[in-house]
């Protein structure tokens, strides 16, 4: 198996190295290419998607994507996120899972990934007027719906549909096509929410929602506001699926340059990233639970400054590690050769 390793930017680099830490721990035989993407391939190539690296993650079994982006490339001719972006329409990963779990919260935000606003058509007028373009065709609500049905069904059975079908004509197409398919999954309780009051549900009562489904902007937002429910960008991971080909697996935070070098960023949502892709890209959910537990214990013994603790970047990392190699020696490691 390989794995493309795109550090990034920021605390990009900072946070891949833990998880790179924690895979080597793990009995799994992986191959890991580290590549440049980002700003940092735009100061080395002048582009955030150099052909090598696109090449090399078409080729891969997942892409574990540290961060993109800073203030050193704003104003730029290219910017670090339109890497990012280019990554995501070239591997076509529509499905953008974002789970968030704390305390009495355990939901999931699935957000289509490859259309919408972010890549409609823009542009400025020779009046001045700056223009992005919203669009969505049956056929890319259709398949991103399909995937929340078939993770509500192996949930709750419970599917929340967001839109802002009042307003928008993309919305209405979307609830249209939503409502359609829910025919096909008669043990799934569908209902449709506008993002706007969604929001207040989403802060006031998390607790309540299990799988939730919206489109790309409306996504990015909400998944945001999930994660601040749930601890805090610091522990929010994210897996971003096809129907084939390799997915993308990256932490919700970005690359968070005003602390960037100082050893105090949070690795966890990192390394649960690492536990989506070793759950689906390697399918081994086995090591995947492993990891997680290793990740919710140093929550507790180890925290990070932005969940009220004094440990490193590293010593997280050193936590992790430690948790992992007691399993490896102390207990029966059935799941250690065994995919599950």
């Amino acid at each position: 198996m390989r794995i493309a390793c795109l550090p990034g930017d920021g605390i990009g680099p900072e946070v891949t190295a833990e998880a790179l830490r924690a895979l080597a721990v793990l009995p799994v035989a992986v191959e890991v290419v580290e590549l440049p993407f980002g700003g940092a391939a735009i100061d080395a190539f002048g582009e955030p998607l150099p052909n090598d690296t696109l090449a090399a993650c078409r080729d891969a079994d997942a892409v574990l994507l540290g961060a993109v982006g800073g203030p050193r490339w704003d104003g730029g001719d290219v910017r670090p996120e339109e890497g990012l972006l280019g990554l995501r329409k070239a591997l076509d990963v529509y499905a953008n899972l974002r789970p968030a779990t704390h305390g009495g919260v355990d939901l999931l935000v699935v957000r289509e990934l490859v259309g919408g606003l972010y890549f409609g058509a823009r542009g400025v007028r020779d009046d001045g007027t700056v223009f992005d373009t919203c669009e969505y065709h049956p056929s890319q609500v259709e398949r991103v719906a399909r995937r929340a049905f078939e993770l509500a069904q192996a949930r709750s059975g419970r599917l929340v549909s967001v839109d802002k079908a009042n307003v928008l004509d993309t919305s209405r197409l979307w609830r249209r096509v939503v409502t359609e398919l829910a025919a096909a999954y008669p043990d799934v309780e569908l209902r449709h929410a506008l993002v706007d009051s969604f929001a207040i549900e989403l802060a006031l009562a998390p607790e309540s929602l299990d799988v939730v489904l919206t489109e790309n902007m409306f996504g990015d937002i909400l998944s945001d506001l999930a994660s601040g429910v749930a601890g805090g960008l610091g522990l929010a991971a994210s897996a971003s699926l096809g129907d084939r080909g390799p997915g993308i697996f990256e932490p919700v935070h970005g690359s968070a340059p005003d602390i960037a070098g100082t050893g105090t960023a949070n690795p966890a949502a990192m390394l649960r990233s690492l536990a989506l892709a070793l759950e689906h890209a390697l399918e081994r959910r086995d090591l995947a639970d492993v990891l997680r537990d290793a990740v919710d214990g140093a929550l507790v013994t180890s925290p990070t400054r932005d969940q009220g603790g004094a440990a490193t970047t590293t010593e997280f990392g050193d936590a992790v590690v430690a948790s992992l190699e007691h399993r490896l020696t102390t207990e029966e490691m059935t799941w250690a050769t065994t995919p599950s």
